[in-house]
């Protein structure tokens, strides 16, 4: 599989970190959603996870609740996504 990799236009500010690798689905998205559960409106989270599957579970989550991922890639075998958070997410 290959993963989209986006390239942006200014530099980004982290806000959080999630270290998700060696979880397995559901787990990287449960752990995701408590943290931008309890984050700001336009606040950026990274997320790091070795789940192969997580590229579509994030993919997917963040067309339901409308949160952005405005990064996303693969080094060495670890997904990385930086979230932002949306201003008024969906609840799921």
């Amino acid at each position: 599989m290959t993963l989209n990799q986006t390239t942006p236009t200014e530099e980004i500010t982290i806000d959080q970190t999630l270290d998700a690798k060696g979880l397995n689905c559901p787990l990287p998205i449960l752990k995701t959603k408590v943290l931008l559960n309890i984050m700001q409106p336009g606040q950026v989270l990274y997320v790091e996870a070795t789940d192969p599957h997580s590229v579509v579970d994030f993919e997917a989550y963040a067309a339901r609740t409308h949160h952005e991922i405005i990064q996303q890639g693969v080094n060495e075998g670890v997904y990385e996504f930086f979230i932002r958070r949306a201003d008024n997410p969906v609840k799921i």
